[in-house]
């Protein structure tokens, strides 16, 4: 990764505000319903498009699923410096907490391609870790 990439990358912060949602969920299927709101920031100095997706969801059993696609929820959002995307998504898991990370590949509109980073953040019952 070359100075310029790093840049870029630093300038994108990841939020991510997960809850559980106890009316989709079935317990007794091993079916824990999350759903996720993300806001994607741009710090930076140059307008960036988030062109691809890639997550790591693994469950309290550290069963892994890898899911990789284009954009989020059917779009591929072009965000300005000083502007947030927000956007709204879910996760099924089969135990009661799990854990979600990844990034997104994102273009400048430089050209230059870079990695915004999506650290980890938990799925959590509520109630799970009394």
């Amino acid at each position: 990764m070359n100075s310029q990439q790093l840049a870029l990358q630093q300038s994108i912060r990841v939020d991510v505000h997960p809850r559980y949602l106890p009316e989709q969920s079935n317990p007794d299927e091993a079916e824990y319903t999350f759903a996720y709101t993300v806001d994607i920031s741009n710090h930076g100095d140059e307008t960036v498009q988030l062109l691809a997706r890639h997550w790591v969801i693994a469950d309290g059993n550290n069963h892994i699923r890898e899911i990789h696609g284009e954009g989020v929820v059917g779009d591929q959002p072009h965000i300005a410096p000083g502007e947030t995307y927000r956007y709204h998504s879910g996760a099924i898991l089969a135990t009661k907490t799990g854990t979600m990370e990844g990034s997104y590949k994102m273009r400048a509109d430089s050209g230059l391609d870079f990695e915004a980073i999506i650290e980890t953040f938990g799925l959590i019952h509520p109630g799970s870790l009394q």
